[in-house]
């Protein structure tokens, strides 16, 4: 049996429901001052990134074509700079644009920052040149402990062999001699 019958009660229940009145909020009351937001907010930052055709990711079986996709990369947000809102204030908005002030104690200051920088700048070139020259001193240190290694192997295998020859020679001088001090038979009287 189809349930074909209960398709009128569905029809009836929702005509049965009465409307919900609905508020839609009227225009915000503006002054002239605060008509433009740029002074209260920052502005959202959309980019677009351009997508080549590519399969997805979690369906093999589909494909998508080259499409455009929008990111908020930054949200929008409140200003929370000084003087950013009220006309009152004649600070500016950002301090790298103003002014730099000028006075003499200023003006000693950077001179003395200057030359302070300039020493530490040839300090720092001659300690290079130092650093330098301890880099060559040292590989040239290591070349000798190299040439010292070898020398001292060389030597060593040489003591060896000279000990061996000494062993033999000695062993062969003592079986030549008699062993006792009696004279030969031939040479008796």
């Amino acid at each position: 049996m189809k349930p074909f019958h209960l398709i009128p009660l569905l029809f009836l229940a929702s005509c049965s429901t009465t409307p919900k009145l609905g508020l839609r909020p009227g225009q915000p009351q503006s002054s002239p001052a605060m008509a433009d937001n740029s002074a209260v907010r920052h502005p959202e930052i959309i980019r677009a990134y351009h997508v080549g055709c590519y399969a997805d990711p979690n369906d093999d079986l589909v494909m998508h074509e080259q499409h455009v996709v929008y990111r908020v990369e930054e949200n929008t947000r409140w200003d929370f700079r000084p003087g950013a809102i009220g006309n009152d204030f004649t600070l500016p908005r950002d301090a790298a644009f103003s002014p730099t002030p000028v006075n003499d104690a200023i003006l000693a200051e950077v001179n003395s920052q200057r030359l302070a920088t300039a020493q530490i700048t040839d300090q720092a070139r001659r300690l290079a040149v130092a650093l330098a020259q301890v880099q060559t001193t040292l590989q040239e240190a290591r070349t000798n402990l190299q040439a010292t290694a070898t020398m001292r192997t060389a030597l060593d295998d040489a003591r060896k062999r000279l000990d061996a020859l000494e062993s033999v020679q000695h062993q062969q001088s003592a079986s030549s001699f008699p062993a006792t001090n009696n004279p030969d038979d031939a040479m008796r009287p």
